[in-house]
């Protein structure tokens, strides 16, 4: 009996372990935060020509003045777009859970001689941004990251004005063309289907890009 206990009890436990891995609505498996050691990968030659970053600013339309968040911004790869695109009066919170990272954003601005970047150190489940501060707040390549998806988004939702934006960067997972790793791409039926429970709705997919999607949401009442 004690053995059937105990294996009952790993069963469990392997069961619980695997539940947290992957998301309640959609059963969709976390990818997995990048560390640090990786950050290299984001400032590579060809990701320019991959991802088209400034014209995915252009498309998205962000006004002088703005003030948004980078969330996962890593080492400042878009930080720095950002930065430059909101100008003088606007502002720039730049999150991430790993201080390591933040590290190198913070050296990144520094070499800009950027002023309006504000570096913000989350945690797995809280985004720490301001309440109904944001214009607008950006995952770019990230939101698969994330280990507590409805929390973030729950953050995320109180951070952002009435009228603000959720934009959300994400490979396209119904193209097998694409060379990412599945758990790394998303399908837009699949975003829709955890983003809008959490009291999102989308308001616009560009399809503009070679690989991503630009999937625009916006606060439901």
């Amino acid at each position: 009996m004690r053995r059937i206990v105990c294996l009952l009890l790993v069963a469990a436990s392997v069961f619980a372990q695997a539940a947290q891995n992957q998301h309640p609505v959609s059963g969709r498996r976390y990818a997995g935060v990048m560390g640090a050691a990786g950050a290299d990968w984001l400032v590579r030659p060809e990701r320019a020509a991959e991802e088209q970053p400034d014209k995915a600013i252009e498309l998205i339309g962000i006004a002088k003045g703005s003030t948004v968040a980078d969330i996962g911004a890593g080492n400042g790869y878009m930080t720095w777009r950002l930065a430059e695109r909101v100008g003088p009066t606007g502002k720039v919170f730049a999150n991430d859970i790993q201080p390591e990272m933040l590290n190198l954003l913070r050296a990144t601005v520094r070499q800009r001689k950027l002023t309006n970047v504000e570096t913000v150190l989350g945690t797995f489940d809280d985004p720490k941004l301001p309440a109904n501060a944001l214009d607008l707040v950006i995952l770019v390549d990230v939101y698969h990251e994330f280990s507590a998806p409805q929390k973030m988004l729950r953050g995320i939702r109180e951070s952002l004005k009435p009228d603000g934006r959720l934009v959300l960067l994400e490979y396209r997972g119904e193209d097998p063309a694409v060379p990412i790793r599945p758990e790394h791409k998303m399908t837009v039926t699949l975003v829709r289907a955890e983003l809008e429970p959490e009291g999102y709705r989308l308001d616009r997919v560009l399809e503009d890009l070679p690989r991503q999607h630009i999937l625009i949401f916006r606060k439901t009442p």
